[in-house]
């Protein structure tokens, strides 16, 4: 995928429930490694977490452009299996697609792409392979059991991997190079103490 963005901004959606634990690995890490985290709300008003953390969106999502992100971060949210309320954030997941600037689902997120029809002609992951038959859609061959997938400028994860979800990321954006990005998923995904010295080296990392 070629990049045409703004490449030092990601921005995160935020909404009513949405699943705290499936973006932070994700921002923080980014916030560390030179990228500004934006927030962008269904509109500026205030939004609350499944954990009750109140946000405030640093934009609505009228305002968001592809050219003006490296990176959409879509979390889980119950309003995702609810109804149509988060449907717009679908719609912006294909813009950015169709502009080459890449999307991150996660959990829930994943059945609003996979009804938008984005998942139809990429390899995925989810939760569940029977938690996106449910909503009908056309992809379920390209269906993939792994913790995290990437395809076409799309990662999709489930809600139990955080971890693989942001090395999708890292990777798809080169935040590391892959000795680094093999440790840092080692250390936060498996605990593994060595991994911190290759993680916190000196040098250039493979492909960096």
């Amino acid at each position: 995928m070629t990049r045409t963005t703004n490449g030092t901004v990601v921005h995160l959606a935020v909404y009513d429930t949405l699943a705290d634990w499936e973006t932070g690995y994700t921002t923080a890490f980014l916030a560390q490694n030179g990228y500004t985290v934006r927030t962008v709300g269904p509109e500026r008003e205030p939004v609350t977490t499944m954990g009750g953390m109140r946000v405030q969106p640093d934009l609505a999502l009228a305002e968001l452009r592809p050219e003006d992100s490296a990176l959409l971060v879509l979390p889980g949210a119950a309003l995702w299996d609810t109804g149509d309320d988060l449907a717009p954030f679908a719609r912006t997941a294909r813009a950015f697609l169709d502009a080459r600037v890449p999307v991150a689902a996660i959990c829930g997120a994943t059945a609003g792409l996979a009804r938008e029809g984005l998942l139809d002609d990429r390899a995925h992951t989810s939760a569940v392979s029977f938690y996106l038959a449910a909503t009908g859609y056309g992809g379920g061959a390209r269906y993939v059991d792994a913790d995290a997938v990437t395809d076409g400028g799309l990662i999709t994860a489930g809600p139990t991997e955080p971890v693989a979800f942001a090395r999708e990321v890292f990777g798809l954006l080169g935040v590391y190079g892959p000795k680094k990005l093999d440790a840092w998923y080692r250390l936060f995904h498996g605990s593994d103490a060595s991994a911190y010295e290759v993680l916190e080296g000196e040098g250039e990392d493979e492909g960096e």
